[in-house]
């Protein structure tokens, strides 16, 4: 076994202590480096758009390429001023405002049923719920085309909206919250006379704040950036979200990337400030550690 050299009034056992902490120092290093390479790799592209957006012309082709952002807006408020991005940056706020709150009513009413009701076949009905999750949306595509023409639903608000209306990522996540809801606070509640919808708004949901931010960050990002779906529902410009704009200025901008870049910008804009105050919810929220019962 290699012994560490002892210092003057070190023992064995401080020795040993002190191997311990550079071997655990050594490991979180290591890991810290892993994530900072990881992170560098999601945010590099980020980045490069963003020096493109306000750079100057030819930057995008410029050898050795330009790693400053010049911080020149020109091109940001050409694409706000001469173009129809704010319709349609509208229109994907309309349209994603509306499909969070759909996914949280939902997600919180099935989240409650499956914890907190005790009946025959709730672990299947909970499976099949989870189970559409392994779906790709590829596989609904032609059913919910087909169910908002019979409905009349197709080039408009709410031909985007319904078919998103329900998440199973929400319910399994309601779902994991509610069951660490102690039972007496339920009982409490109604010797008190509050009903359901009144123990839900007023104590289920607030403590279960993690799992309401994670599912509004992940439904946000799913619904900003949805693009085929409204390719396929929509025929006109005056329902369309930012993501098919975004579509569009590719052939009306040709070769102008920094006019692009900066339509790509001002759509990204919202998921960035959305994640900024969500996602120190997420992991609690995964795991069902509950903080809003011990704060």
């Amino acid at each position: 076994m290699r012994t560490l050299p002892l210092g003057k009034g070190d023992s064995i056992e401080s020795a040993r202590g002190k191997g311990v902490l550079r071997t655990i120092r050594g490991r979180l290093t290591g890991r810290w480096l892993i994530g900072l390479l990881i992170g560098l790799v999601f945010v590099l592209p980020v980045y490069w758009v963003l020096v493109i957006a306000t750079g100057h012309h030819g930057d995008a082709y410029a050898i050795p390429p330009v790693m400053l952002p010049a911080l020149q807006f020109g091109s940001m408020w050409f694409v706000l001023t001469h173009t129809n991005i704010v319709h349609y940056f509208l229109n994907s706020v309309l349209i994603t405002s509306a499909t969070i709150v759909l996914v949280l009513v939902t997600g919180v009413f099935a989240g409650w049923g499956l914890a907190a009701y005790h009946y025959r076949g709730r672990e299947a009905l909970f499976l099949v719920a989870i189970g559409v999750m392994l779906l790709p949306q590829q596989a609904l595509i032609v059913t919910q085309f087909n169910v908002m023409f019979h409905l009349g639903l197709l080039d408009s608000y709410a031909g985007l909206i319904l078919p998103f209306g329900a998440s199973s990522a929400a319910i399994f996540l309601f779902r994991q919250a509610f069951l660490q809801l102690p039972e007496s606070f339920w009982d409490v509640a109604r010797l008190e006379g509050a009903n359901v919808f009144q123990f839900l708004w007023r104590v289920a949901v607030p403590t279960a704040r993690p799992a309401v931010a994670t599912v509004v960050l992940l439904t946000f990002i799913s619904s900003w950036n949805q693009f085929q779906w409204p390719l396929i529902m929509t025929s006109s410009k005056a329902v369309q979200p930012i993501e098919l704009a975004l579509s569009h200025y590719m052939s009306s901008f040709s070769n102008n990337w920094r006019d692009l870049t900066s339509a790509a910008v001002i759509a990204l804009v919202p998921v960035l400030v959305i994640f900024a105050f969500t996602q120190r919810y997420m992991v609690q929220a995964v795991v069902g550690e509950d903080r809003g019962v011990t704060e």
